[in-house]
């Protein structure tokens, strides 16, 4: 059964038992070192090359990014490089991803760290908020990937994790809601972060995905919510 929290509770310390979390980072890690995905950003840590990564991943899917990723990146090899070009030309090379406003975002904070931050990219969540088109994700993405800062991120394949597995409901829009961005924190681990943020991404790609979820092969079905509540239900049916 999901438990459904009441607005007025602020915290969910209480449905996230210590010896849960330990048994579900052991399950995701050991899951890990057989299916991480490898994708160019992965590969470095520079903060240039995943600030690029993160723009082009919001909303899209990493196998349908990482063609344009390449190209990107070979042609506008330098924040210097990327600012001296024209919006029109970015749309172009992005169009195959959608979301037509992110050109224009994208050159729009291209310039502001030229201008404000010597053309480096921040390395602080508050600094690159405040850039257009980074969101509360893409900020704690980059600090985390680029710079080793350990914070949690939560998008809506985290955001499903969570609720199936710890059995919690958060609101309907799973980016804004501070239950699950609590919960996200709390069970991450306290040290390599970063590589914790991406198994998590993957692990909601490849088996606890959004339909027809592979509870079958799930490492951790013995101990989610989600996959027990299915199992009664075809129980009781079965009787």
């Amino acid at each position: 059964m999901t438990l459904t929290l009441p607005p007025s509770e602020k915290n969910i310390t209480n449905h996230l038992k210590p010896i849960k979390i330990e048994w579900f980072h052991h399950q995701l890690t050991t899951w890990a070192l057989q299916e991480f995905r490898d994708f160019p950003w992965r590969n470095t840590t520079n903060p240039y090359a995943i600030f690029i990564a993160e723009f082009l991943l919001q909303k899209t899917g990493a196998s349908t990014a990482a063609p344009i990723y390449e190209t990107f990146i070979s042609r506008y090899p330098t924040l210097t490089t990327l600012a001296a070009a024209s919006v029109e030309e970015i749309a172009t090379l992005l169009q195959p991803l959608g979301l037509h406003f992110r050109a224009k975002r994208l050159c729009q904070s291209a310039e502001l760290i030229v201008k404000n931050y010597n053309g480096k990219i921040p390395a602080t969540e508050t600094e690159l908020l405040a850039l257009p088109g980074i969101g509360k994700y893409t900020a704690r993405s980059i600090c985390a990937n680029a710079f080793s800062i350990p914070l949690a991120i939560l998008d809506t394949n985290v955001a499903r994790i969570l609720e199936r597995f710890f059995g919690i409901s958060g609101g309907r829009v799973k980016s804004r809601c501070k239950l699950l961005w609590q919960g996200a924190e709390e069970v991450a681990p306290h040290t390599d972060v970063s590589r914790w943020n991406l198994t998590l991404l993957d692990f909601g790609a490849i088996i606890c995905t959004a339909k027809n979820p592979r509870c079958t092969e799930c490492p951790l079905r013995f101990q989610c919510s989600y996959s027990i509540s299915i199992n009664a239900k075809v129980i009781l049916c079965d009787e």
